[in-house]
């Protein structure tokens, strides 16, 4: 099953669970309640901390919540902060960190490379911790659309047409869709 965030970001292909980590928690929850895939794909966009370019494509298999106040020693969390699905899939390592925001400061978000954690997107984090209750396998494809700075927003709006046309090429290239 291949899942979407859904709003601005919608593939014909795809099911759309809503954004942000408690939407797409929720929504793909129920989904799995009703008619349990044999595995799930999330795709969409993402910001890059600084180590990948705009337009980069990164599959994933591990994610992360890891919110800025960590960074700066002002917040702790007794939750496990990263998981990981166990695909046999060849994919890239990259950590894809969620949050309910959108960061924007770059000499702090640099920091999240540190961490091997190379993107963010809103909703991966809830994704892949319901596909692991679930025992469903589960992958991410994203493309990035900004860098995380204070042009993020702009630079998200610029480039998402583009991007989602270049993330559908590549799912067809790869034979994941047709």
């Amino acid at each position: 099953m291949i899942v979407c965030a859904g709003r601005n970001e919608t593939f014909e292909y795809a099911q759309e669970i809503g954004v942000g980590l408690i939407e797409s928690a929720i929504n793909l929850t129920k989904i799995c309640l009703v008619k349990k895939p044999e595995s799930i794909l999330f795709i969409g966009s993402a910001g890059s901390y600084g180590k990948y370019e705009v337009f980069d494509i990164i599959e994933s298999c591990k994610a992360s919540n890891i919110e800025l106040s960590f960074l700066t020693n002002s917040s702790y969390t007794p939750l496990d902060k990263i998981f990981e699905s166990n695909n046999e899939i060849q994919r890239n390592d990259t950590i894809v960190n969620s949050s309910n925001y959108i960061s924007i400061d770059e000499e702090l978000t640099e920091q999240y490379n540190e961490y091997g954690i190379g993107i963010e997107n809103m909703e991966f984090f809830s994704v892949l911790q319901v596909a692991l209750e679930f025992k469903i396998p589960v992958t991410g494809i994203f493309i990035v659309t900004n860098y995380t700075n204070e042009n993020a927003h702009k630079d998200f709006i610029k480039n998402h047409k583009e991007a989602m046309k270049k993330l559908s090429k590549y799912l067809v290239d790869k034979n994941i869709i047709k």
